[in-house]
């Protein structure tokens, strides 16, 4: 569904295999208008040369937080047109199921967009991010004729929107269109997953995370209908037949290190996940580093005492937790077992070994 500035509405579906609708001639329809596409011609409306004004993609996860994205997106519409309409070509473009956001990000950068806005949750944002890169590299990189960066923007209107958390953005979704406005831009690192076999890149932007939590965060991904309380019932079935486990870490490519008993390792690009738990407080996400925070030797009963240190991000003063800056780390488990749950923005991954880099400065998003 694309939205042309003040002089026209366009409606179509923005798919990987074709070009952004604000890149084509909009055409009048009248009659006959098909479910996949409608042009509808704004009466008095001033044509806009579209060359002078910024390209916004916006990624609209209809499903997301049960519905309520599409509700709050339509609600949105009439104040993001008033925003923005005088200065920009606003496609409007909603995923239909998984990856569709990453598919959509790719081909808007190859096109030039000037931004890329994910609408709706951590989910949402996390496939817009991988929608930056192909190939290991940056989509910008197979374009030898961009005139500029595409910059990654968010709405948070999903579930948790915990990396929101971290730049102190709330859900106000009209304060979202007004940086969208700004078009203020700071750079933000990036971090990358491999496997052992160095296969099958996977980018995360807010925090990545093993065992306990991942499989919290798995289960969680089932009860998305009760809202917050989903991640409550997600750790309460992850505590279901758990064992720490014994893992041995590397660091910047250095020494091999055993660490026993790991509840949870959490490897932070910014502060928050979980539907607002500080899991990794002292994570910035445009210094270079990750932190990197690690949980040994949990009881169910220590989450149920230090609930409130973990939501407010002094659990790092506890003695069976640890917590170190880094640019790479690869973590595998002593076991063999194969059952070491990875996650990363909330999405599942599969399981250990795992490798995690970070990419200085990879994006410019929109603040």
């Amino acid at each position: 569904m694309l939205l042309l500035s003040s002089c026209c509405i366009s409606v179509c579906p923005f798919t990987a295999n074709q070009q952004p609708s604000f890149l084509r001639t909009p055409q009048r329809i009248t009659s006959g208008l098909s479910s996949d596409r409608m042009i509808l011609r704004a009466v008095g409306a001033a044509a806009v040369s579209s060359s002078t004004l910024r390209d916004l993609v916006f990624v609209v996860n209809p499903q997301g937080a049960n519905g309520r994205t599409a509700k709050e997106w339509k609600k949105l519409l009439p104040y993001l047109r008033s925003r923005l309409g005088k200065d920009c070509n606003v496609c409007e473009s909603l995923t239909t199921g998984p990856s569709h956001a990453i598919d959509i990000t790719r081909e808007a950068i190859r096109d030039g967009a000037d931004a890329v806005i994910a609408v709706g949750g951590d989910g949402t944002l996390h496939e817009v991010v991988n929608g930056f890169f192909w190939e290991g590299k940056p989509v910008s990189s197979f374009n030898s004729e961009a005139s500029h960066s595409t910059a990654l923007g968010l709405i948070p209107l999903g579930t948790g929107s915990d990396f929101a958390r971290t730049f102190g953005w709330n859900n106000d979704p009209c304060e979202a269109v007004d940086r969208i406005a700004k078009g203020m831009r700071s750079r933000v690192d990036v971090g990358v997953i491999d496997s052992k076999e160095g296969r099958d890149l996977h980018y995360f932007i807010n925090v990545a995370d093993v065992h306990l939590s991942a499989k919290a965060g798995f289960y969680a991904s089932k009860y998305k209908k009760f809202g917050n309380l989903c991640y409550v019932i997600g750790a309460l079935q992850a505590f279901m037949g758990h064992d720490n486990q014994d893992m041995r870490i590397r660091v910047n490519g250095g020494e091999w290190e055993l660490y026993p008993q790991v509840t949870a390792l959490c490897v932070g690009n910014a502060k928050y996940f979980g539907g607002g738990m500080k899991i990794t407080p002292n994570a910035v996400p445009g210094n270079g580093n990750f932190e990197v925070v690690v949980l040994q030797d949990f009881k169910w009963y220590d989450f149920v005492l230090n609930l409130h240190k973990l939501y407010n991000g002094t659990h790092l003063s506890l003695n069976n937790v640890s917590s170190r800056s880094v640019q790479s780390i690869e973590v595998e488990e002593i076991s063999g077992s194969g059952s070491i749950y990875v996650q990363s923005d909330g999405e599942y991954l599969g399981f250990l070994p795992r490798k995690f880099r970070i990419l200085p400065g990879a994006i410019d998003i929109i603040s």
